[in-house]
């Protein structure tokens, strides 16, 4: 009796077992690159997260989100305001108060912050074990 063994095809663990069109892989990536192009860069999911809490001042919004320069935290959230992530709310007192708050639309981001979280602990877990 003999057996025959066969090996694997290389990278056969990276194939995707519920193939797509082409139209419909374009499509994901058409969408996928959407997403980035808008949330881009490392600060601007922070500045959300940073704005999860409540309205915030410019200042304030600074100091939660460590590490972001003005002239970056102020491009930021002009782009988040043109994507209509965050709102610019401007009050007549003397000084003039200017706060930024989440708009309801950027809510529709929750699961994919939330998505990153989880995914972010599991891959650190992953590198600091692959360490030891």
């Amino acid at each position: 009796m003999s057996t025959i063994v066969e090996e694997a095809p290389v990278n056969a663990h990276l194939r995707n077992p519920h193939p797509h069109s082409v139209t419909e892989c374009n499509q994901s990536l058409q969408a996928v690159q959407d997403a980035l192009y808008v949330l881009n860069g490392k600060w601007k999911l922070p500045i959300i997260i940073g704005l999860s809490t409540g309205p915030k001042r410019f200042r304030e919004l600074q100091r939660v989100v460590i590490g972001i320069t003005a002239k970056v935290l102020s491009k930021e959230l002009k782009e988040l305001e043109m994507n209509e992530f965050v709102v610019r709310r401007v009050y007549a007192s003397t000084p003039v108060t200017v706060e930024y708050e989440l708009t309801e639309y950027s809510h529709t981001l929750d699961s994919v912050i939330g998505a990153l979280r989880e995914w972010g602990m599991q891959h650190r877990a992953h590198i600091l074990k692959k360490d030891q």
